[in-house]
């Protein structure tokens, strides 16, 4: 059955999907839990981690390198399409 719409599917349907959705996440996080992660070799093979900033301001060079870069711009706003997908 091909469906085009949400609005075309059943209350019924829906809470089914629902249903099995739950159920396929739920299994596949309890298979993830399973999963051993050794600490020591991700930090050996990614050269450890970096010590994060505040965010709160990019330097000068870093955002005119992020401008330099982008495709379409407005000033010191980058244009982009937003959720086409």
């Amino acid at each position: 059955m091909k469906i085009s719409s949400l609005g075309m599917v059943s209350e019924e349907k829906r809470e089914e999907v629902k249903k099995e959705a739950r159920q396929i996440l739920g299994r596949f996080s309890k298979e993830l839990g399973k999963v051993k992660i050794k600490e020591k070799s991700l930090k050996s093979k990614l050269g450890g981690f970096r010590k994060e900033g505040s965010g709160e301001e990019g330097g000068k060079d870093f955002i005119e390198r992020v401008l330099a870069n982008a495709p379409n711009k407005e000033g010191d706003f980058i244009v982009a399409e937003k959720k086409k997908w």
